[in-house]
């Protein structure tokens, strides 16, 4: 690191702290050459994938755009900041989870709706109906009945997890 002051090369590091929920790191560094002290700060660059839409424009990841379709689909209904936040969060690990350099819209909508679908109904065929561009009543029926039909396998599984296993009675 050079000094800010001098320009020297050499400088030490003194101190090192953990900031913004440990996204950052904090250094206090002192030039070896003139001894000034100065404070830097480190952080790790993770770059997201472009994104190819079905038209075959290539556009870098814009997250403002992802929290707005997502913001939208979920306008007044019950769900937290957090948890909005928290899907976002989500939604990138998974795109850079992929390690490639582009990937296809249709892989951001279906996590886009993944998360959708975890956090609020109603949200996911909201946001199901602009994305997979509904043209009658017949399609939002069927992503309802996926819906419900999804929702009943969950609950059997629960429910059998849940239920005390019998232990088999010896007739002699």
């Amino acid at each position: 690191m050079h000094c800010p002051f001098c320009g020297a090369d050499d400088t030490k590091v003194i101190d090192s702290r953990l900031v913004t929920e440990g996204d950052q790191v904090r250094r206090r560094r002192e030039c070896v050459t003139c001894g000034e002290r100065f404070t830097t700060f480190e952080a790790a660059e993770l770059v997201m994938p472009r994104i190819v839409k079905r038209d075959g424009v290539r556009e870098p990841f814009n997250e403002d755009k992802l929290r707005a379709g997502i913001l939208r689909a979920l306008e007044n209904r019950p769900v937290s900041t957090e948890e909005v936040e928290s899907a976002i969060s989500h939604i990138q690990h998974h795109l850079r989870s992929q390690g490639e350099r582009e990937l296809d819209s249709i892989f951001l909508g279906e996590a886009v709706m993944e998360e959708l679908r975890k956090m609020d109904e109603v949200a996911y065929v909201r946001f199901a109906s602009v994305y997979r561009r509904f043209q009658d009543v017949s399609e939002f029926q069927e992503a309802i009945d996926t819906l419900t039909t999804e929702k009943r396998i969950a609950e059997r599984r629960t429910r059998s997890k849940r239920a005390p296993k019998r232990k088999a009675s010896l007739k002699r």
